[in-house]
């Protein structure tokens, strides 16, 4: 029974974290193709959604999205995105914690390339995975 058990957990596990990278690459489409409200739309719409890099962001997508719209306000500061090392530990069946790498590849115009590392929470909700605490620096 316990091996049953196990097996099961460790199946849950896989989905959860294919399920996860899916969404980062899926967001990482979203970012190349300038779709920043898609892009966005990876947080939860919770004013309880904390982004945080130089400056603390708090509240739901619409918050994320004019973080971001600021931040990247032209197809040349938003340059091409990839996520690597992405690695998932599960907090549970709906929770889980990720760390990984991000690299922008931008013109100098556009602000140059700029890489580093994140740090997300993910919750699983009625409209999937969403982020709702994410430390980027």
């Amino acid at each position: 029974m316990k091996l049953v058990l196990g097996l099961l957990f460790a199946g849950a596990l896989c989905a959860q974290t294919a399920d996860l990278e899916r969404a980062m690459h899926d967001a990482e489409a979203a970012w190349n193709r300038g779709d920043l409200a898609t892009f966005a739309a990876c947080y939860e719409d919770s004013p309880q959604t904390v982004f945080i890099g130089r400056d603390v962001t708090r509240g739901g997508v619409q918050a994320i999205l004019d973080r971001y719209k600021r931040g990247y306000s032209t197809a040349e500061k938003m340059g091409k995105l990839t996520y690597s090392e992405m690695e998932v530990r599960p907090l549970g069946a709906d929770y889980a914690l990720m760390t990984g790498k991000f690299e922008l590849k931008r013109t100098a115009a556009g602000g140059g390339d700029a890489s580093g590392r994140y740090t997300l929470v993910w919750k699983k909700t009625a409209k999937g995975w969403k982020i709702i605490h994410d430390h980027t620096s």
